[in-house]
C-alpha cells in the first residue's frame, strides 16, 4: 500500500518500503502534542479551582480576602461589629497641692516645727559661702527671744512661736529668728510696723557673749507666708559694723536667704507628702475597680 508521493512508506527511490525514521518522528510529535494538551487542561482546571476558593473566602468575610479576622459571624443578616477596645477604670488624681498653701494656712501647715526641722543642717551653705551652725533655740514666749520694742510688737500680733539659730565663720556671726503667726497678713503687719528692737543674739557654741551686745550690728526683716524672720549680724569681738564693712553684711544676707529657702522647703515637703498620699489612694481605687 502506498501513502502517495513523499509518504512514510516511500523509501529511497520511491520503492514502497516504509520510512521508519519518518514514522518515528511523526509518533514523537503526536506524543508532544498530547502532553501539552494535558498540561494546559490541568492549568485551566487549577485556575478555575483557585477562583472558586477565592470567591468562597470573599463571601465568608463580607469583603476582600484581607477582611477583619476578628469580626463575629452575623446571624440572620445582622451585622456584628468587631469586639470593643478594653476599658479602663475612670480614676482621676487631684491636681498637685500648692506648696504656698502649707506655709500660709495654719490648718494645712501641720508638720512638726522645731529648730531641728526648720534648721536641720549643721552647715549653712549659700553659693560659695558656708557657715557652721553654733546653736538653736525655740520658745512659745516670743518676747523672751527678742529685744526692745520688737517683743511687744510680736506679742500684740499673736506670735505663737519664735525659733532662733546662729551661724558663724571667720570672726562674724548671724542670728536668725523666725516668728510664727496665724496668717500672712499678721506677719506682714509686723514687718511693716517694725521700727526698733530686734531678735536677741543667740550666743554659745563658740560664739562669745560679746557678739552684738551693746554695739551696732546689721539687722533686717522679711516675711514668707505666715512667717516673719529677722536677722542680726556682726562681729564676735563686739566691734561695731560700718557702712563700708562687708563680712557682717555678707553673713547677714546669707542667713536671710537660707531662712527663706528653709521656710519655702517646708511648704514643698508638706505638699509632696499630700501628693504622694493622693496618688496612693488613686492607685488603690483603680485596683479595686480593675
Amino acid at each position: 500500500m502506498s501513502f502517495g508521493q513523499g509518504g512514510p512508506f516511500d523509501g529511497p527511490g520511491g520503492s514502497g518500503t516504509p520510512d521508519w525514521a519518518a514514522l518515528a518522528e511523526e509518533s514523537e510529535s503526536a506524543s508532544r502534542r498530547k502532553r501539552w494538551m494535558l498540561i494546559g487542561g490541568g492549568a485551566v482546571a487549577a485556575l478555575a479551582i483557585a477562583g472558586i476558593v477565592t470567591l468562597a473566602v470573599v463571601n465568608s468575610t463580607g469583603g476582600s480576602p484581607g477582611g477583619n479576622p476578628t469580626a463575629k459571624p452575623a446571624a440572620s443578616g445582622e451585622t456584628v461589629a468587631p469586639d470593643d477596645k478594653p476599658s479602663f477604670p475612670d480614676v482621676s488624681v487631684p491636681p498637685p497641692p500648692n506648696p504656698r498653701d502649707y506655709i500660709t494656712d495654719p490648718a494645712k501647715d501641720r508638720a512638726p516645727l522645731t529648730p531641728a526641722t526648720l534648721f536641720p543642717d549643721k552647715t549653712m551653705v549659700i553659693g560659695d559661702h558656708s557657715y557652721a551652725r553654733t546653736k538653736t533655740a525655740t520658745t512659745g514666749d516670743c518676747t523672751s527671744g527678742s529685744q526692745g520694742a520688737l517683743g511687744s510688737l510680736l506679742a500684740h500680733n499673736g506670735c505663737t512661736k519664735l525659733l532662733r539659730a546662729t551661724y558663724s565663720k571667720g570672726g562674724v556671726s548671724a542670728t536668725v529668728g523666725v516668728a510664727v503667726f496665724a496668717s500672712p497678713a499678721k506677719a506682714t503687719k509686723v514687718m511693716n510696723e517694725w521700727k526698733s528692737g530686734n531678735i536677741a543674739p543667740l550666743v554659745g557654741g563658740g560664739v562669745p557673749d560679746t557678739f552684738c551686745q551693746a554695739t551696732r550690728c546689721r539687722t533686717a526683716v522679711n516675711t514668707n507666708g505666715r512667717y516673719a524672720y529677722f536677722t542680726i549680724a556682726g562681729y564676735n569681738n563686739g566691734k561695731a559694723t560700718t557702712t563700708d564693712e562687708t563680712k557682717a553684711q555678707q553673713i547677714g544676707r546669707d542667713a536671710a536667704s537660707y531662712t527663706w529657702a528653709r521656710i519655702t522647703q517646708r511648704g514643698k515637703d508638706q505638699a509632696a507628702k499630700v501628693a504622694a498620699q493622693q496618688l496612693k489612694e488613686a492607685q488603690q481605687k483603680a485596683k479595686a475597680q480593675g
